[in-house]
Order: C-alpha cells, then sequence, then structure tokens
C-alpha cells in the first residue's frame, strides 16, 4: 500500500480531489467514486479513476495544438514528493480561473435533449426537424450548456441565458471550442467502431488565455456507443454510466440522496465497460497505464 496524498487539500468534486502543487499548479486526482443524476454513489468502481485519467490525457495529446489544456504532466516523476501513491489517477495541472458552465455538445438525440425534442421540438431551445427518431444523429452537433453546480442538479441553459452568465465573448469562445473538439472526438471514435452521442468539456481562464480543463471524452462525461449495436430509435447500449443509471432507474430510486447500493455484478460490469472504452478508443491495454491494476 503506498501513501497518502499529504499536499495542502484544495477541494473536493464529485469524482476529483485538488491539492496545491506548487506556484499556480495543481495536483488532480480522480478517484473511483461513481456519480449518476448528480448525485455521489456509495460504491467506486473500480480503476475508474485511471481510465479517466489516462483517456482524458489522450485526448489532451490529441488537441492540445487545437485548443490549449491545463496539463502540465500526468508522469508521477514529475509530481511533487508529498503526493504519495497516485500514479495512473492523478495530473499535474495549471491552476485556473474556471468558467462556471458545463459546455455540453450533443451529436445525436438522447437524453435530455430527446425529452425536450419529444415535448417541444428543440434541443437546448434551437430548432430541429420534425420527424427525427431516439438515438438519431442530429443535422450538425448543438452547443447546449448547463449550470455547473457545486451540489445537486446542473441547470439547462438557453444560449442567451449562458451568454448572460458568462458574457457573450467568453460564450462565444467556449462554445466554438467545445464543438470544434467534439468534431475531433467523434471522428477518432468513428475510426474505433464507437459513436460519440454526445459529450461536456469544461473551461477555464489562464494568462487570458481560455483553455480547457478537467477532463476530456471519457465515460464520464461522454455517451459512446458501439457501431455495432447501435440502431435509430433505440437506446443503445453505451460505453459509460448509463448502465448505472438504467439499475438505479430500475429499482425506482427518485435521483435524490442518499443513494442506493449498487449489486457487485453492476459494478463489475461497469468496470468493464469503462476499461473497454479506454482500450478500444487509445488501442493501448490500460494495464499500461501508470500505476498497478486494481
Amino acid at each position: 500500500m503506498g501513501s497518502a496524498t499529504t499536499l495542502p487539500h484544495v477541494y473536493s468534486g464529485k469524482v476529483r480531489e485538488l491539492y496545491e502543487a506548487g506556484s499556480d499548479q495543481l495536483l488532480m486526482v480522480a478517484s473511483d467514486r461513481v456519480s449518476v443524476f448528480d448525485v455521489v454513489l456509495p460504491d467506486e468502481i473500480p480503476d475508474k479513476g485511471r481510465v479517466l485519467t489516462g483517456m482524458s490525457q489522450y485526448w489532451f495529446d490529441r488537441t492540445v495544438g487545437i485548443v490549449a489544456n491545463h496539463v502540465i504532466s500526468s508522469d508521477p516523476a514529475d509530481f511533487p514528493d508529498a503526493a504519495g501513491d497516485v500514479a495512473g489517477r492523478a495530473m499535474l495541472v495549471r491552476a485556473t480561473q474556471p468558467i462556471r458552465l458545463e459546455c455540453v455538445v450533443r451529436g445525436y438525440l438522447f437524453g435530455g435533449g430527446w425529452k425536450e425534442y419529444t415535448a417541444r421540438g428543440t434541443v437546448g431551445g434551437f430548432p430541429v426537424p420534425a420527424g427525427l427518431s431516439q438515438a438519431e444523429r442530429l443535422p450538425t452537433p448543438l452547443f447546449t450548456p448547463t449550470t455547473k453546480a457545486e451540489s445537486g442538479h446542473d441547470l439547462a441553459l438557453t444560449a442567451t441565458e449562458a451568454a448572460d452568465l458568462v458574457g457573450p465573448d467568453v460564450y462565444e469562445a467556449v462554445r466554438d471550442r467545445s464543438i470544434r473538439l467534439y468534431t475531433i472526438g467523434a471522428a477518432r471514435a468513428a475510426e474505433c467502431g464507437l459513436v460519440l452521442a454526445d459529450t461536456k468539456f469544461e473551461f477555464g481562464e489562464f494568462d487570458g488565455e481560455i483553455i480547457v480543463i478537467d477532463e476530456m471524452m471519457t465515460p464520464d462525461s461522454s455517451r459512446y456507443w458501439s457501431l455495432d449495436t447501435y440502431r435509430v430509435g433505440t437506446s443503445p447500449p453505451s460505453f459509460d454510466k448509463q448502465f448505472v443509471r438504467d439499475f438505479m432507474d430500475s429499482i425506482g430510486w427518485d435521483h435524490e440522496p442518499p443513494a442506493p447500493a449498487m449489486p457487485a455484478a453492476v459494478i463489475d460490469s461497469t468496470r468493464v465497460l469503462y476499461r473497454d472504452a479506454y482500450e478500444r478508443l487509445t488501442g493501448s491495454s490500460l494495464d499500461d497505464w501508470y500505476g498497478p491494476a486494481t
């Protein structure tokens, strides 16, 4: 058993912990916690923190020439001595001023977008052609931001509301960056036999520049489907938390804390999905990523 992190603790998120790591630097550590419907569940998913970190690093590396990001290093050799045993689950990152939006991009009609469409014929307040089916590809990817809640549920925003919240220039900057990143991610996913149905990004300001922070196109922040099982008009099996969401809905949970426990079969199956998503997209075994398998 390795040593615990003894760096000054800054913040606890639903999944990640932040620690001070020097001037304008943070150590961001991904746990194995899982959050659905904006509630952290009592059970963890083994390997999840390593998948989130490894996959984020993969995407940050692929897109850094297009949209700058906050990563300094995910190599444990570059971490402060007090970092402890966080290999594979941690990144040394630049400290930024976060932009208070969850930057959601939808490429397919599903989830909350499908519910809005069936009720009002719109997605994120944007008009969408009539006659589309569940899981159908949208004519163009849509930027549908939400609030970034410290606790509880994020709330959907119209384009006008989001621009009022962060300012028109910042809104346009994160919208354009989000759609560009989604387009890159969707193209790579297709090469790997996957559909990137939707995803969300977070941004911060560093030295006057808007950069992408937190995680990128992981199974926690995205909905991936296999092209082999994807069918329009269905709810395709996904490589993300949908398996957990479906279980929670099947037992009648009202999406309010405290959340019920998950059976071992759900935990094990979700672990397999996370690992599979990482390995299909990166072309590498998770066991080759920093740190031993858990």
